[in-house]
């Protein structure tokens, strides 16, 4: 079941032109391999975004959901931490007209109104090909963190328990996940799972060129992967 439905979300990038998933098709391919993704799904109009918004819980965020736009704030086509019916109305019609005014060449297959997951300790993971060595998951912190203080490690896929354990205790900034300075502990089995996972999902889609999960939040219990982007090699 797991093969035939990963397949056809592959296979319908493919038959569209595109060399990545959109947003919603990466969290549903994590989700194949037991990713904890967050909540939520793609709507078409006002009253099934407010449907959407209840069902998934406030508050939401929503994002517009285009082939064109890759970096959806830049065109303002994010909204954050929407808390009622009317702030969903009022955001995905403001969502509509900036993506409008800005990349009024843009075709929109919607917006995804997905559940806002509450703030904590932020993690990337990540993979990519190597030309020499084939694929490698990355691990380290998130956010501004991963840019700034690229504190980052690496392995060659697949990977072991013992391997994604070594991963999450070898960044500088391990004292961090263990609760330095306030913040809370974080879950490292989850992050190990998600280590594991990942791995797995990569060595049996071989068309997954790069990815990338960032912000992942971690918690005391459990972690929430808030956004995922998957980009495939080109269709041979």
């Amino acid at each position: 079941m797991r093969i035939e439905r990963v397949s056809e979300i592959l296979q319908r990038a493919y038959a569209e032109g595109r060399d990545f998933l959109f947003e919603h098709e990466a969290k549903e391919l994590c989700r194949l391999y037991d990713l904890p993704v967050t909540k939520g799904r793609v709507v078409r109009s006002e009253e099934e975004a407010v449907k959407a918004a209840e069902e998934v819980g406030f508050p939401v965020v929503l994002k517009i959901v285009s082939p064109q736009i890759l970096h959806k704030s830049d065109v303002g086509g994010v909204v954050l931490n929407v808390k009622d019916a009317q702030g969903v109305r009022e955001a995905y019609e403001g969502i509509l007209n900036n993506v409008k005014k800005r990349r009024p060449d843009a075709e929109i297959e919607g917006i995804y109104v997905q559940e806002m997951a509450p703030s904590s300790t932020e993690v990337i993971v990540g993979a990519t090909k190597d030309p020499t060595f084939g694929p490698t998951i990355m691990f380290g912190l998130g956010g501004i963190f991963v840019e700034i203080l690229k504190d980052v490690s690496f392995r060659l896929i697949p990977i072991t328990r013992d391997d994604a354990v070594e991963m999450i205790h070898e960044i500088r900034s391990y004292k961090i996940l263990e609760g330095a300075r306030g913040m809370p502990k974080a879950d490292e089995g989850a992050l190990v799972d998600i280590l594991l996972n990942t791995s797995r999902m990569v060595s049996e889609c071989p068309e997954i060129k790069e990815l990338d999960m960032n912000p992942i939040l971690v918690y005391e219990k459990g972690a929430k992967i808030v956004d995922a982007r998957v980009i495939l090699e080109e269709k041979k």
